[in-house]
This record gives structure tokens, sequence and C-alpha cells, in this order.
């Protein structure tokens, strides 16, 4: 092969480009890469939303060789530099059999862990903090989306736990809807919807103001009508409403005692991961299993076609 840098392109085939030197006129090809063009193939696929079909039609393969080029596609895991840091922490789904459970940091803006699972339990939780400090890693704060017994366990920690207020006026719309039917439902939704601009002492002197005004009204009692005997409350969701802000009530504000976490009052920021992956993998519907978890993953790793 000719040493001289005196080159110009001429010619290109398929993921390979052709040069031809200035000064003795030889003619060479560079040496084909399958790692980076497999690599450039899975950013088209994923990041540019391009189905099987259209990269067959640029690529001049057919289906099945796309997809084995795909499927060959290394992930290139650049994990942060351990470090105190906050985390939200929350699990989303695909249907009722098939999730994936994110920790992600806040104020680095990167996902640190993830893992597939079929249900939402505490024991993920904890895999996924046993994980983290084995790697270095200091959690000064959670924020949670109040599913119970998540928050004892990183409590039992010593990890700050945040709930987040926007699960917890969804929480509050479920049972109240959007329009309640009640003067007290009324009320009580109003108050939930100033918790984000709410400090704690404030929100709490007024749900302790709605409850006495309402609790004779809480304690109204029905027969049972599917019973032969016995009394049932007439107002459940009103109190359901009522009963979930007065549990959560003590993590609910943890952002506001301990400023100095950087603890974010909800978990905007994996609710957006979330929404992407979901807007991404729509293109692929149908995809296998692990081919799908590959796509999530290079998703929350954070990497940009213009990565190497």
């Amino acid at each position: 092969m000719c040493n001289s840098r005196r080159t110009r392109k001429f010619g290109k085939q398929v993921g390979r480009q052709r040069y031809r030197c200035n000064v003795c006129g030889r003619t060479f090809q560079n040496k084909p890469q399958p790692s980076r063009r497999r690599r450039a193939l899975l950013n088209t696929y994923i990041w540019r939303r391009q189905t099987l079909a259209e990269l067959a039609g640029t690529t001049g393969l057919s289906l099945r060789s796309v997809q084995r080029e795909l499927d060959a596609a290394q992930l290139l895991p650049h994990p942060p530099t351990p470090t105190a840091t906050p985390i939200a922490a929350d699990m989303t789904f695909w249907g009722r059999g098939y999730g994936v459970i994110v920790f992600r940091s806040p104020t680095l803006k990167r996902n640190l862990w993830w893992k597939e699972s079929l249900f939402e339990t505490p024991w993920v939780y904890q895999e996924g903090l046993e994980h983290l400090c084995a790697h270095g890693w200091t959690i000064t704060g959670a924020v949670i989306d109040g599913k119970r017994g998540i928050a004892q366990l990183f409590e039992h920690s010593g990890i700050p736990v945040q709930y987040c207020q926007f699960h917890q006026v969804k929480t509050v719309t479920k049972y109240l809807t959007r329009k309640p039917q009640t003067e007290a439902g009324q009320e009580l939704r109003v108050l939930a919807l100033t918790l984000a601009r709410a400090s704690e002492a404030d929100f709490t002197l007024r749900l302790r103001a709605w409850h006495e005004r309402w609790s004779a009204f809480l304690g109204e009692r029905s027969p049972a009508l599917h019973a032969k005997q016995g009394w049932v409350y007439t107002h459940r969701r009103v109190r359901a409403a009522y009963r979930s802000l007065k549990t959560n009530l003590t993590r609910l504000f943890t952002y506001q005692r301990r400023p100095e976490l950087n603890i974010p009052n909800t978990t905007n920021t994996l609710d957006g991961m979330f929404s992407q992956i979901k807007n991404r993998l729509a293109v692929h519907r149908g995809l296998r299993r692990d081919r799908r978890f590959k796509i999530i993953s290079e998703i929350l790793s954070g990497r940009r076609p213009d990565s190497n």
C-alpha cells in the first residue's frame, strides 16, 4: 500500500471507501470495521427511528442481514464516575408482564442503574441500591412515587425519602376524580393542587383545618348493601384521599427540610425519560424481549449517534 498522504476519494462501496494515491496512482480501500459499522447501524435504527426495511434499502442488505447486524452490535457502557448524589427511582411498564426500573441522578442528569422486572417490589429497589453502593456511589436522598414498602427500604439505609408530589396529586385525583361531587371532595382536591407551591407548615395547617371541618361528614355510615348486617363509611373515597395525604405528609416536604441535598420534589426527570423510550419503541412494535431491552439500554445509557 502506498504510504503517501496525498490521496483522494473516488468511489464508494457499501460500508467501504476507495482511495487513489495522487503520487503513484495506486488504489486501495479502507479496512472494514464491523463493530463501527454495526454501531452506526444501531444508532440509525434507534435515534433516527429507521425501520428494518428502511435500513435494508439504504445499506443494500437483506432484512435478515440487517437484523443480524443489529443483534451483533455491542453496547458501549460509559458509566459516570461514582460520587454523592440524590436519585430518582421509578419503574415503567409495557403491558402487565414487562417493566424496567431505573435509578437516575437528577443532578448529573444520568441514569445510573436499570433492570428488567415483572413486578415493582421493594426487593428490586434493594438490588439497585446495593449495586450502586457496591460501586462507590453515595446516595444522599431518594425521590419515589409512593409505592408501599419502598420508602422504608431507603430510610433503613439512612437515606432521606421524598414522595413525588405529582404522583400524590394523581392519587388524590384517582379517589376524587377531576370533578368531585361533594363539597368536601372539591375542597380537598383544591388543597392537593397547592402541594407544589405550599410550605410544609402551611399545608399541614390547612389539611388539619379541612379535617376538623369535615370530620362529621367523614364519619357518616350507611348500611352495607351486600351483607345481611353491618355498616360501611358513606364517603369512602374522600376518606381514602385524605388518608393518603395524611400518611404521606411526613415525606412530601423532605426537599424543603433538607435543601442542601438538592432532592427534587417530583420524579419528572424519569417520567420524561420513560416517555422518550416508549416513543422510540413505538416505531419498532413487536420486538423480541431481548431486542427491546437492548434498545432501552442504549437509550438509558445516554449515548447519542455522534458517540463512538
